[in-house]
């Protein structure tokens, strides 16, 4: 037997916007779940994409980072929104972002892990991308805010696994990105997939609803 996520729809009554934001919007839905009619308040977000690049050496590429929400210095790895539209290519999402933060290129990816940040509360999912054959890239970015003051640092993979089962790293993304190198590593990555691999978990972005209102309405 397969063990694995299975998507599993259910009636839309009704959607209403609760707030609408820069980056993403909080919605509430009106749901008939089985015989029950439940409310469920959640983030409405455009997905994002992040980036494991690893030298020769074996290291990874870690960036530090201050995040307002937890108020703390946060080291994760390159990353960004796909803000582009529901048609923009991860891919190119993931080479942008880490030219932007890291000033790098790389001439081979894969895809490595998708997750959902938060399935709870919010339906954002994160494609984390394997970068490997890195080199200097030749585009300058402008940096401000909190991207100003960015911190990239050289961290052997399996010291970088130590800080997490020692609990001194937190950032999601980099949490799965270094326990699935690590694994797919150890099988001689014989896991990692290619990078155009097909993304099912992938939200349509605010603004969309993810299915229709299938016998109901709008509110």
């Amino acid at each position: 037997m397969t063990l694995r996520d299975e998507p599993e729809v259910h009636e839309l009554r009704s959607q209403r916007l609760v707030h609408r934001g820069w980056v993403w919007n909080l919605v509430d839905d009106e749901v008939q779940y089985r015989d029950a009619v439940m409310h469920r308040e959640y983030i409405d977000h455009t997905s994002a994409v992040a980036v494991l690049a690893i030298n020769d050496d074996d290291e990874v590429l870690l960036i530090s980072q201050y995040r307002h929400p937890v108020r703390a210095r946060n080291w994760e790895i390159p990353a960004g929104l796909l803000d582009g539209g529901p048609d923009e290519s991860p891919l190119v999402a993931a080479q942008r972002e880490l030219a932007e933060e890291a000033q790098l290129e790389a001439s081979q990816w894969w895809l490595l892990h998708d997750f959902w940040n938060s399935p709870g509360g919010s339906n954002e999912s994160i494609r984390i991308f394997l970068a490997r054959g890195l080199t200097t890239s030749p585009l300058e970015f402008e940096r401000t805010l909190e991207e100003a003051d960015i911190e990239t640092r050289w961290v052997a993979l399996d010291d970088a696994i130590d800080a997490v089962l020692a609990g001194e790293l937190h950032n999601p993304a980099l949490l799965q990105a270094l326990l699935v190198a690590n694994e797919s590593r150890r099988r001689g990555w014989s896991t990692l997939r290619d990078a155009a691999t097909p993304w099912p978990t992938r939200s349509p972005g605010p603004g969309v609803t993810p299915r229709a209102l299938e016998g109901g309405r709008r509110a």
